[in-house]
């Protein structure tokens, strides 16, 4: 099994991120990234930047129809996910593979639920510092994407295909053994930091230095921890430690995609991160304050839109 072909769905901050990055290693006529008509005249008009550097991209419509992709890589906002499921139909073939970008723990089930779980390998995108005003994005830290198969321990031949494919393209990448729990712990630190730098800060710097704020961001965290261990994926100290450690190394003055959003005066992920919470809270009976007191908080920044 070797990759060849991607095809990219979405040209938020990792789209743009991790789609440039693979734009200078591959032939552009392999590299696909999807969008309808109205968004292509946009990028094309307008062009999308990385760090300064014009991308280069191959846009295609959903119902063009091509030989299937190899690999195709979801980086949408939540909220455009179902969309996106079907805008990719006619690049899926018998041995595609597909990964999300995505934040939360559902949407490779949602992906699963059209195309198989057969399909899905897991990845979780951490390390970066990615910030996106219109179209320009800019970042200090790539981060990288951790990938693996949902059974615990096991190396597939396409999970070696995609280690061989981020090789040669450059990606920084980590095959995780424990990806699903990997996963969890990168919500842990979402639900964490994205919702107290989006409410109480401008930047990391907020929570990165002792204080109320990073008190706020460690016990919503805390949280998902306690939730973890009834989802029979028990998160540790020493898993928020090491969570704690990745956002240590960011920029300051980057910020996460839900302070962005509120500059933007977008209507955020707020269900994907306190919702989620409060939803498994309710199902077995954990108390969950402190994401309740998030969800009302910016709740109340979004009204004011």
């Amino acid at each position: 099994m070797e990759i060849k072909t991607v095809s990219f769905i979405g040209l938020g901050a990792l789209g743009v991120l991790f789609g440039h990055q693979m734009s200078k290693n591959m032939p552009k006529e392999n590299l696909r990234f999807i969008a309808d008509h109205k968004r292509i005249e946009k990028y094309k008009r307008e062009k999308v930047y990385c760090n300064g550097e014009p991308c280069d991209f191959n846009y295609i419509t959903p119902d063009e129809v091509q030989e299937p992709a190899d690999l195709i890589i979801f980086s949408v906002k939540n909220e455009g996910l179902k969309d996106a499921v079907q805008a990719v139909k006619n690049q899926v073939g018998p041995n595609t593979i597909m990964i999300s970008l995505l934040n939360g723990i559902k949407s490779e089930e949602v992906i699963g639920q059209t195309y198989g779980m057969d399909k899905i390998l897991y990845c979780v995108a951490q390390g970066m510092d990615a910030v996106k005003v219109g179209n320009q994005l800019t970042y200090d830290h790539m981060g990288k994407l951790c990938i693996g198969e949902r059974e615990s321990g096991y190396t597939s031949d396409r999970l070696k295909a995609i280690c061989d494919f981020f090789e040669n393209v450059n990606i920084p990448y980590e095959a995780v053994s424990d990806i699903y729990k990997h996963l969890w712990g990168k919500f842990m630190l979402n639900v964490g930091v994205n919702q107290t730098v989006a409410i109480y800060g401008n930047d990391y710097s907020s929570v990165l230095k002792e204080g109320k704020y990073r008190d706020i961001m460690i016990a919503a965290m805390r949280e998902v921890m306690a939730l973890s261990v009834s989802e029979g994926v028990p998160l540790t100290e020493e898993d928020l430690n090491y969570w704690l450690s990745v956002i240590g190394k960011l920029s300051h003055r980057g910020k996460p995609s839900m302070r962005q959003d509120v500059e933007a005066k977008r209507y955020s992920e707020l269900d994907l991160f306190a919702g989620t919470v409060m939803e498994l809270g309710k199902k077995h009976g954990i108390p969950t304050p402190v994401n309740q007191d998030l969800y009302n908080k910016m709740k109340e920044i979004e009204s004011a839109y």
